[in-house]
């Protein structure tokens, strides 16, 4: 009875280490802000607003992927606990942590018995930083523990398929489990989709060969991943990528490219050191012969394994290749825009992770076992506490790396410094810091590097809108208009570009122009809500509302308390002579924004033109109290007091 209960007290001890070692990492993350892209897909995404939006992200109609799991816990988070940022950040933390605990249950359940040193490994990995800190890698975090979930099952099929007196029946039963999993970490993240290469190798790995009935029980796994697989290449083709030229090189430059990256994934993953939120790109040119060289040592490093496949060989086979085997579709022989940014990024390799975790956890078990028994550590007291020193220094060396790295996610202006630190030759992260410096009103400091960002890469059409965005917020609509025509010569169908030269345009009273920018920006976009309200406002100047009207009402549909949208469709209403409508969008005005003279006075005008005498008078009369100065509101008032 004893062991059971020491057994059970040293899991539980173990556990707690592994959740007190996950916090000590991401505490200083969990009162972090929204970070780059949070804002689109969370905080500003009107898709996690309402149950149109729920139907939407299972549709596919109008999110940039296709990922409706991840898409379906994001909207409930917002429907349970909306902008509140730090539930964002813990809900990564609890998943990741679940990732550890199914690692250490996975290693488990494949004879490792130190398995539980996987799952801190992990826990406490630097290269799983950024997945788990940053609030829209939320597809990671999520996916990882239904893939290992996947992995637990498909063992437990295996293991009774192959058992004496099965029947075959019974075996397949038993695949549905792992055919969900895989199926919603498919959903949750596509880069999901080598598990079933991942099923062959645990059957190689397991029994020296693959097995007919190994490609059998892998053939449903195949179909979903080509299903899916298909379905996210052409997300990032056409919703993504959008024709942009991801400037990849050819065949021979991409095998290259991907041969670096590996390699770089693999010294992180191994000896991780210096992380950074976005590092260089590959050279993309010819390749010269040292470039192809990662490729030459794996290729005899797998040689070297395979002649020492009978013994430990074959784990080392396993685990690598689980980490190679799914980095493949990230390392840019299929299409994925982030290449653009970047040849590699800490988040693509949180999956692959776990295969670094489980085969460390392996070797350490192996090299431990082996100073336990060594002689020449004598009998004694070190030689018993030789294991566990060695644990504590390693994690606690990868926690210490995690949690100062944690903390640069604290908010956006400590990120980008951070980035353009490490990697002072990135575009994108001059352009993300000088946004940072923008939106805290230091201009002249944001305009200088974004002018740095433009220079590191003149080629990439979104940091030339970005410029251009700071330009027209400086009141410069003239050099924002020629950065958006640069990014437009670069990227024709750039959407949001087309939008913004439209309001700079405007901007400069270049009316016609700005009205055939908006109109080919909602060509691309049908339900760019900016781009409907912008077309209203070119519209609305150039004496065409009956024309504005139906622009508003399209962006109201998208933002209905938008109260400025609201303001403009009632002056649309008003100039076009539909007086009662006009005074339904004044009243919906007043209610959004009820200190709104302006709006105030036109509600008057436009119920005096309704004959609505006395409700007229009383909105001239707030319009007044909260714009004393408002000549409108004074005629218009005297002019019914004067009936």
């Amino acid at each position: 009875m004893a062991a059971p209960a020491k057994t059970k007290a040293q899991g539980a001890l173990q556990a707690a280490v592994i959740v007190l070692a996950g916090w000590f990492c991401y505490s200083p993350a969990l009162h972090g802000g929204w970070l780059w892209d949070d804002a689109m897909e969370v905080a500003r995404n009107p898709l996690l607003r309402s149950g149109s939006g729920l139907a939407k992200i299972w549709l596919g109609t109008a999110s940039l992927d296709y990922l409706p799991v991840k898409g379906t816990i994001q909207w409930l988070e917002w429907h349970l606990w909306g902008d509140r940022v730090l539930l964002h950040h813990a809900v990564n933390v609890v998943l990741h942590l679940a990732g550890a605990f199914l690692i250490w249950s996975l290693l488990g359940r494949l004879g490792v018995r130190r398995a539980w040193l996987g799952g801190l490994l992990f826990a406490v990995h630097p290269l799983a930083v950024e997945s788990v800190a940053w609030i829209s890698e939320l597809k990671n975090t999520l996916s990882l523990p239904f893939l290992l979930l996947a992995m637990i099952a498909y063992v437990d099929f295996d293991e009774r398929g192959h058992a004496p007196k099965t029947s075959a029946g019974g075996n397949f039963r038993a695949l549905a489990p792992s055919l969900l999993f895989f199926l919603l970490a498919m959903l949750s993240k596509s880069s999901a989709v080598m598990f079933p290469v991942i099923i062959l190798l645990y059957g190689w790995w397991r029994r020296g060969r693959i097995t007919l009935r190994d490609w059998t029980a892998s053939a449903p796994f195949f179909a979903i991943s080509a299903l899916l697989g298909a379905t996210a290449v052409w997300f990032q083709e056409h919703r993504v990528i959008d024709g942009q030229d991801l400037a990849l090189g050819g065949p021979l430059s991409r095998l290259a490219a991907a041969g670096i990256s590996l390699a770089f994934y693999l010294g992180h993953a191994l000896l991780p050191s210096a992380p950074a939120p976005i590092y260089s790109r590959w050279p993309v040119g010819a390749p010269a012969l040292w470039q192809l060289l990662p490729w030459i040592a794996l290729g005899g490093a797998c040689a070297w394994l395979w002649k020492r496949r009978d013994g430990w060989g074959r784990h080392a086979l396993f685990g690598l290749g689980f980490f190679a085997i799914n980095l493949l579709p990230v390392l840019g022989f299929l299409p994925m825009y982030y290449l653009r940014i970047s040849s590699v990024a800490d988040h693509l390799a949180y999956l692959p992770l776990a295969g670094i975790a489980g085969l460390a956890a392996a070797g350490l078990d192996a090299w431990l076992t082996r100073i336990q028994a060594a002689e020449f550590l004598g009998r004694g007291r070190f030689r018993d506490l030789a294991p566990s020193i060695a644990i504590v220094l390693l994690v606690a060396a990868m926690a210490v790396e995690s949690r100062s790295y944690a903390g640069k996610f604290i908010d956006e202006e400590t990120l980008w410094t951070y980035a353009v630190r490490q990697n002072p030759v990135s575009g994108v992260a001059h352009s993300n810091l000088a946004y940072t410096l923008l939106r805290s009103g230091r201009i002249g400091e944001a305009l200088a590097e974004y002018e740095v960002s433009v220079s590191l890469a003149p080629e990439d059409a979104t940091l030339h809108y970005n410029y251009g965005n700071a330009l027209l917020r400086s009141g410069r609509p003239d050099g924002a208009a020629a950065q958006y025509e640069t990014a437009l010569e670069i990227r024709p169908r750039y959407a949001e570009a087309h939008n913004n030269l439209g309001v700079a345009l405007q901007a400069g009273g270049r009316m016609p122009e700005a009205i055939a920018h908006l109109e080919a920006a909602l060509r691309l976009q049908p339900s760019n809500a900016d781009a409907h309200y912008n077309l209203g406002n070119a519209l609305l100047r150039t004496r065409r509302p009956e024309e504005a009207v139906p622009q508003y009402e399209a962006a109201i549909r998208t933002f209905p308390e938008n109260a400025e949208a609201h303001y403009n469709l009632g002056l649309a209403l008003l100039q076009s002579g539909r007086f009662r409508d006009a005074v339904e969008e004044y009243e919906r005005t007043v209610r959004l924004a009820p200190n709104n003279a302006e709006a105030r006075n036109n509600l008057g005008n436009a119920l005096a033109r309704c004959g609505r005498t006395t409700d007229a008078m009383i909105e001239y009369e707030t319009a007044l109290r909260l714009d004393p100065n408002l000549t409108g509101a004074r005629q218009g008032l005297q002019a019914l007091l004067g009936n």
